[in-house]
């Protein structure tokens, strides 16, 4: 990754709101850039926003407020015609990779269904030879040999799925692919093996990554930048070693206190609410029930 990069994704002010009641605000005035060739995680918990501010990226929910520009056309001026053309360069790998999948779809169908939809070439008799080639070459891409591309999802086990969606991701080239939750479906060993094939293709493809994570430990292995989210906002963003190293804002030192250390010698001592550790590093204990009933 190239540090002087151009932005290739920016954020300006982003909101939105459900329904328009209160405490029905999702993503609230987020503010942030992605440059080229870099991978920037989102984490915090579940329903902090993460995956609407994803969904508002990629222009698949419309702002309340604010701005996205992504190679410095506003998503939100664009017509049909012309973010179509932009959807190209934008795609996404979801979390469970059996869910994305038609169960009735073969393998040659779900890798070449972009490839359908953005390219007349692509149809038609003549062009079948053509894509089924091109799938070939993207299922090799992703470590899958080709001559599986004539079966089914359910024949596969979660990382060759996620794999095959990783491939329907790259059909088109793009420029900046959404991993919302890529491994949390996986077994620990089959999760770093996609982790370094998606740091791999990065590597050769200059792909940028936007990487939303609960998992704080996975991020700090793919992450060149964090941006923490709480409650809809972005509340600290910085280089990864930075913020996972020394995080300044409470709620960032309280996600990383979460995280499960295997020696006990050397696990973080608790905090408050307030991001305090607690005086001595253990917590208080609850009051007996025979003192709690005044020493009955």
């Amino acid at each position: 990754m190239t540090t002087q990069a151009p932005p290739l994704l920016v954020l300006e002010g982003l909101r939105k709101e459900f329904g328009g009641r209160p405490g029905s605000v999702a993503v609230d005035d987020v503010s942030l850039s992605v440059r080229e060739g870099e991978t920037l995680a989102l984490v915090g918990e579940s329903g902090c926003g993460k995956t609407t501010l994803t969904r508002l990226l990629l222009r698949l929910l419309e702002p309340t407020a604010g701005t996205v520009r992504f190679d410095g056309a506003d998503l939100h001026a664009l017509g049909p015609a012309q973010l179509r053309r932009v959807r190209r360069q934008m795609q996404v790998v979801l979390q469970d990779p059996y869910s994305s999948m038609n169960p009735r779809m073969r393998i040659v169908d779900i890798v070449a269904e972009p490839l359908v939809t953005h390219e007349p070439q692509a149809r038609g008799r003549g062009g079948r030879a053509r894509t089924r080639e091109r799938v070939g070459e993207l299922l090799e891409a992703v470590g899958l040999d080709a001559s599986i591309m004539d079966r089914y999802p359910h024949e596969f086990s979660g990382g060759q799925r996620q794999r095959v969606s990783i491939a329907r991701a790259l059909a088109l080239r793009p420029r900046l692919v959404v991993l919302d939750e890529p491994t949390s479906a996986l077994d620990v060993s089959v999760q770093a093996r996609v982790l370094d094939l998606l740091a791999d293709l990065q590597r050769r493809l200059g792909l940028t990554y936007v990487f939303v994570s609960h998992n704080l430990a996975v991020v700090q292995q793919v992450a060149d930048r964090v941006a923490v989210m709480h409650r809809g906002r972005v509340v600290e963003i910085g280089e990864a070693a930075q913020v996972l190293t020394a995080p300044v804002h409470p709620y960032t030192r309280r996600l990383l206190d979460a995280v499960p250390v295997p020696d006990p010698a050397r696990a973080r001592r608790p905090r408050d609410p307030g991001g305090r550790a607690d005086r001595g590093g253990t917590p208080r204990k609850e009051p007996s029930r025979r003192r709690a009933r005044g020493g009955a």
